[in-house]
């Protein structure tokens, strides 16, 4: 079992706690930050998706 951190779920919990995209604190262009970015846009993208139905 890894103890490294999923910087997908990373990328999902900053999402939540409203941190925004430009935070992410993996180099840009490394795997890691796609990753996090993939996790933070699901969320937002959900948030926003949302918002825009006015739930």
């Amino acid at each position: 079992m890894s103890t490294e951190p999923d910087p997908f779920e990373q990328g999902e919990r900053a999402a939540r706690d409203n941190i925004p995209a430009e935070a992410n604190p993996y180099q840009d262009g490394s795997e890691q930050h796609a990753l996090w970015a993939s996790g933070h846009e699901r969320i937002a993208s959900a948030r926003e998706a949302g918002e825009s139905e006015g739930t």
